[in-house]
């Protein structure tokens, strides 16, 4: 058996009373640590299922989870679990792993959670008012990508542009959001600059979570040291998204 569990953006008490049960009979649990920052260690989570736990928390880095080899191997004769931060199925990554378990009649069952998409509903944004999300990499020079997909969601769609920011958990090392705004000054036509209205949203779902709001020119003068980190340029506003961020001015 196979469960694919989110747990969320903040602690393992994010986990849901269900995933807690699952978890409870696995023999191995996979805790992937490469796609954003873990909220809580191996210690915390064993702490959290008690002493009935007897399985073993496996680690687990990028080539681990995509090959899938050892998962999908123990799923055939052992509860196996793959916890996913934020949702199950925020990357690919993990759909692939559900496609290949279904492939080989090993049993999937999958527990979702909220994930970054969900979360920057804190802002007052709505979410139905996102376009296609764009990632800034750590080498962006001549990346032209993510500011071509702010054009296209904002190309008389006016919808908001969720921008999430690279980062290297393995390394600590996460792109600030200054940073993210210098790659519009490098890889944009101007059409995003130091007027353009933005939002900055650092560890958003947890208890250090901060959001702010206004001219790139007035947010470079922040400081912000909590992460992971995102941007949003927002597109046209309904008047309760203007209240909203004028909360977080």
């Amino acid at each position: 058996m196979l469960y694919i569990i989110g747990i969320g953006l903040g602690t393992e008490k994010d986990l849901t009373i269900r995933s807690l049960e699952y978890l409870r009979k696995c023999e191995f649990i996979y805790l992937e640590n490469y796609t954003s920052k873990l909220g809580f260690s191996e210690n915390d989570l064993i702490n959290l299922l008690g002493n009935g736990f007897n399985g073993k928390i496996i680690l687990s880095d990028r080539i681990l989870i995509e090959s899938g080899y050892e998962i999908l191997n123990n799923s055939k004769n052992y509860n196996c679990a793959v916890l996913v931060k934020g949702d199950a199925f925020s990357a690919t990554t993990h759909i692939d792993l559900y496609l290949r378990a279904k492939k080989e009649n090993i049993k999937v069952e999958v527990i979702h959670n909220s994930s970054i998409l969900t979360a920057v509903g804190d802002t007052g944004l709505s979410l139905y008012k996102f376009g296609k999300t764009a990632s800034i990499p750590f080498n962006y020079k001549n990346i032209f990508t993510p500011f071509e997909i702010y054009l296209e969601n904002g190309s008389g769609k006016n919808m908001h542009t969720l921008f999430l920011l690279d980062l290297d958990p393995k390394n600590n090392k996460y792109m600030n959001f200054k940073e993210g705004l210098n790659y519009f000054k490098e890889n944009g036509d101007g059409s995003i600059n130091l007027d353009t209205n933005c939002v900055i949203c650092a560890a958003i779902g947890t208890e250090e979570q901060i959001i702010k709001y206004g001219k790139i020119k007035d947010l470079l003068n922040v400081e912000i040291n909590v992460y992971p980190q995102c941007i949003i340029i927002p597109g046209k506003l309904h008047f309760m998204e203007e209240e909203m961020l004028e909360l977080f001015k």
